[in-house]
């Protein structure tokens, strides 16, 4: 079966139902409109759209297990980067990065609350909140935010925890955040699943996702099944390449919302792990104690977004500053709490556990890359036109030190970057000199970001 040349998709195209509407991804049918309607001025085509995420854990790095010992192409993956050998050409190892501002202040929460914007983080007991100005990614979607039906996405695991560290003397709402509209405006982050689901796709209320058996919750229809008519009306307009495109997309979100409907239930099965993984202080929000598919839901639907193009920027964390989530069902020979661990005082046993629970971190950065690697996009992948940073707002977690972070990058943000490498800066390199290619990699053209000195070059 031949393309079908004539028939063309609006970019903005929905399958619409009953109080729903789902975003569709780019079609090869939906080239020739963009082409004609995003064209410039000067006649040149519009380019595939860049995304950027930035993926957050709390308490660091043990740098000696996360640094590689070569630079450039040919280095090998010390033990923390180990899973990241089948995306390694798609990654960029960062070492060296800094955030000076952050040398002064407590252990944790002026390191995590300036992530993405370099600024000093005031000192305050919660009444005036200030992290210096508007963090990377709500700088950037004040400028194409416009662009998408979403500004930009904003989730996380754990629920925001207020009130005083006392024994630093900040507020414990610093630690929750790390996307801020201004310097004193956090962004709201939603850490369920079902309702960052229902957010991006439009689903009408919390009945309408199906059981696990396939049953409808409350008489009620998944998002999927509302738009079921009007997607098989599509796709008998569509080639054969758009065709599979499409059952590609419907395959991934009936995927999610099975998982989503299984989470969201009480558990059915009769057996049950004895502990779960969660700290006790942390309770589990989708209804299940499985915290690792709590995190690759949320990654899950950050991809669905961008796949979409129903938002371009969004940030994910994994937990907030000072976690002392225990991975002990998790990963095999982790027993303490993940903060407990980070204090590792220089014993061997608490590295290796510390180490361990780095590498589940990367485990799942990798698992995301790998997802948006295997979505075509154009002339190359979702991931070829993304930039994921994956890092913590400190390096060894025993010193508190917030020089020699650990910055992982995946994606070639839309060509502009040269991937398969370990990049050494030198000594105090602001983070924020990664954040000026980040910029102009999203079409936002600045010679500067937060307490950036120059751009670092990943070309």
């Amino acid at each position: 079966m031949s393309e079908k040349k004539s028939w063309h998709v609006p970019r903005r195209t929905f399958l619409r139902g009953a109080s729903a509407a789902l975003a569709l991804p780019m079609l090869g049918a939906m080239a020739p409109f963009t082409r004609r309607a995003l064209a410039s001025d000067s006649g040149s085509l519009a380019p595939t759209p860049t995304r950027f995420a930035a993926l957050y854990f709390p308490n660091g790095a043990f740098m000696d297990n996360w640094v590689p010992k070569q630079t450039g192409a040919d280095f090998e993956l010390p033990f923390s980067l180990t899973p990241l050998a089948p995306v390694r050409s798609e990654v960029l190892v960062l070492s060296g990065l800094d955030k000076p501002n952050s040398r002064q202040g407590d252990g944790h929460y002026a390191k995590t609350a300036n992530f993405l914007t370099g600024f000093p983080v005031a000192k305050t007991t919660g009444s005036e909140l200030s992290v210096g100005g508007q963090s990377l990614d709500q700088f950037a979607a004040s400028r194409i935010g416009g662009q998408t039906p979403l500004p930009s996405l904003e989730l996380a695991i754990d629920p925001v925890i207020s009130g005083i560290d006392s024994n630093v003397g900040f507020t414990r709402l610093y630690g929750s955040f790390i996307s801020w509209r201004a310097a004193d405006v956090p962004m709201a982050r939603e850490i369920n699943p079902r309702a960052a689901y229902q957010r991006l796709f439009g689903a009408k209320d919390g009945s309408g996702l199906p059981t696990e058996d396939g049953q409808a919750l409350d008489d009620a229809q998944s998002l999927l099944d509302m738009a079921l008519e009007d997607a098989r009306s599509l796709r008998r307009k569509l080639g054969r390449d758009d065709q599979f495109k499409l059952d590609e997309y419907m395959d991934a979100v009936r995927n999610v919302e099975r998982r989503l409907a299984f989470h969201s239930q009480p558990d059915p099965r009769e057996w049950r792990p004895s502990s779960a993984p969660n700290h006790p202080d942390e309770p589990a929000v989708t209804g299940s104690e499985d915290h690792q598919e709590h995190v690759r839901l949320m990654l899950d639907l950050i991809v669905l977004a961008f796949w979409t193009d129903t938002t371009r920027l969004s940030t994910f964390m994994f937990a907030n500053s000072v976690s002392n989530k225990n991975f002990s069902q998790l990963i095999d020979g982790v027993h303490g709490g993940h903060h407990e661990l980070s204090h590792h005082q220089s014993q061997a046993a608490a590295i290796e556990q510390y180490s361990k629970i780095n590498r589940w971190h990367v485990e799942q950065f990798v698992y995301m890359l790998e997802r948006m690697r295997n979505i075509r996009e154009g002339e190359g992948t979702l991931l070829d036109n993304s930039m994921i940073v994956c890092g913590s707002g400190l390096s060894d977690g025993n010193a508190h030190d917030p020089n020699n972070l650990p910055i992982l990058l995946g994606g070639r943000g839309g060509g502009q970057f040269n991937t398969g490498r370990h990049i050494a800066s030198e000594k105090n390199t602001p983070l924020c000199n990664l954040y000026v290619p980040v910029l102009n990699a999203l079409g936002i053209k600045s010679e500067s970001f937060g307490d950036s000195t120059r751009s670092l070059n990943l070309a």
